[in-house]
């Protein structure tokens, strides 16, 4: 599968399976390893709906996420984002690994 982020910014973004599963997996451990799962479990859950809007906030944000996610890829986060399994995958992966305590903080 496939996501494509939208060519509205000029550059389209697109995620093979395993770099979006590798994207939801890293953003998972880092929000565990800040203590974060929980809270962001809830702002994701009720902000589902607006995932669109969330994707775009993330790059009016760009270069203050850099300083907190280092070199990373905001447009792919983004393009992540977007799409509503993939949010529901990142709050999956969060439950387990608060459910399995393997916070390292």
């Amino acid at each position: 599968m496939w996501i494509c982020h939208g060519s509205e910014r000029g550059a389209e973004v697109t995620l093979g399976t395993d770099r979006r599963d590798q994207l939801i997996d890293d953003l998972a451990h880092r929000l565990d390893s800040w203590r974060l799962a929980t809270p962001a479990i809830a702002f994701l859950e009720v902000h589902k709906p607006l995932g669109f809007l969330a994707s775009q906030t993330l790059l009016v944000f760009q270069p203050l996420l850099t300083l907190f996610f280092g070199s990373v890829s905001v447009e792919e986060y983004s393009t992540l984002l977007e799409d509503a399994s993939s949010v529901e995958r990142v709050i999956c992966r969060l439950e387990e690994l608060r459910e399995h305590g393997t916070s390292s903080g």
